[in-house]
């Protein structure tokens, strides 16, 4: 439109109508249903996940069609990945995605900026896949006073997850680096060279980083998972923004069957699932994800629909506890009922609603 001549007033005024008329009707937030249960029109979905293994579900969706097909012909999915989830959020935020595979912190981080209004967890999507990897001659806990060790950004839940385990060890840490144990926030890209080069002396990060580290001549001193009940904790969920919640109702409960049928093939064909990771990685970033280093990676995951409100509710008490966020009101956080209604579908027990 914006090359067309400027001769009437009357067409630039015709223009205008008939543009917020299609910007009303294809736009991802609209609110032509007000939540009512049905879109009128097409729909865009925007969809944002990261390109790496803890998203594996939201990667193959993607990747094999799944979420298409469960969307449907009259919802377009726009697929959009973030290297963070601070970025993710403020796209959120902006308007700019509907809905998004993120990480426990940003996602707690997001509901508190708010005032609980801009977001709901809908879904979980993996547990797991992280830990303290540290250079040989570090056999304890004992050894890491003095020590510096990486987390993949300052507050973010890995940060809160050392310098809480670090705090119950009676060794201190600081925003600034200081303490008994040096933290350095750095981002995981960087941490395999700073770790070769003896800048650090381990890190705290999610996979494939933890078996590139162990890889690189690094040992896990620490498995997060032995530091929940039953071995799991959120490190995956699935977030949806609830102006979009409210204006389509119908196509989040297909994004949320798309979610569920996912992990349904992740879970089930694990060989095939793998190679569609490294594939869409690849397709991303210009470089494949090494299929041997998903594989070693894989099993330290669970990929999982309950999103384990619980371990999302204690690392707001850990972060708390050490200093780096206040307290926050989670009530009205998730709204599960889409996943169970998926879940009731195909015969598989509901989670239970916080």
């Amino acid at each position: 439109m914006r090359r067309l001549p400027l001769r009437r007033l009357v067409t630039l005024a015709t223009l205008a109508v008939v543009g917020a008329a299609t910007l009303g009707s294809t736009a991802a937030c609209g609110d032509d249903s007000e939540g009512t249960g049905g879109s009128s029109g097409p729909v865009t979905l925007r969809l944002g996940y990261f390109p790496n293994i803890t998203h594996a579900p939201a990667v193959v969706g993607v990747e094999k069609g799944i979420f298409a097909e469960k969307l449907g012909t009259d919802v377009k999915l726009d697929p959009k990945t973030f290297n963070a989830g601070p970025a993710a959020i403020e796209a959120v935020f902006s308007g700019a995605l509907d809905a998004t595979y993120i990480g426990p912190n940003p996602t707690v981080n997001a509901f508190s900026k708010s005032k609980g209004a801009a977001v709901r967890v809908i879904s979980g999507a993996a547990s797991g896949g992280v830990a303290l990897v540290v250079k040989p001659g570090i056999t304890g806990v004992q050894d890491l006073k003095g020590k510096k060790i990486s987390t993949p950004q300052l507050g973010n839940t890995q940060d809160v997850a050392i310098r809480y385990w670090l705090k119950q060890q009676g060794l201190t840490t600081t925003k600034e680096g200081g303490g008994d144990v040096k933290i350095v926030p750095q981002e995981n890209a960087q941490t395999v060279e700073t770790f070769n080069s003896g800048a650090i002396d381990g890190a705290w990060v999610p996979e494939p980083f933890v078996s590139r580290l162990v890889n690189a001549g690094g040992k896990v001193l620490v498995d997060e998972r032995d530091l929940w009940p039953d071995k799991k904790f959120v490190i995956t969920n699935l977030l949806v923004s609830t102006k979009f919640l409210k204006a389509h109702p119908d196509v989040v409960q297909k994004l949320v069957d798309g979610q569920v049928a996912a992990n349904e093939f992740v879970n089930s064909k694990p060989d095939e699932a793998q190679q569609a990771i490294s594939n869409a990685i690849g397709k991303i970033t210009g470089k494949p994800l090494d299929l041997k280093l998903i594989k070693q990676a894989w099993p330290t995951l669970e990929f999982t629909n309950d999103p384990i409100s619980s371990s999302l509710k204690a690392g707001l008490d850990h972060a708390v506890d050490v200093g780096l966020t206040e307290p926050v009101d989670l009530k009205g956080l998730y709204d599960l009922k889409y996943l169970n209604n998926a879940l009731k579908a195909q015969g598989k027990p509901e989670v239970v609603q916080p």
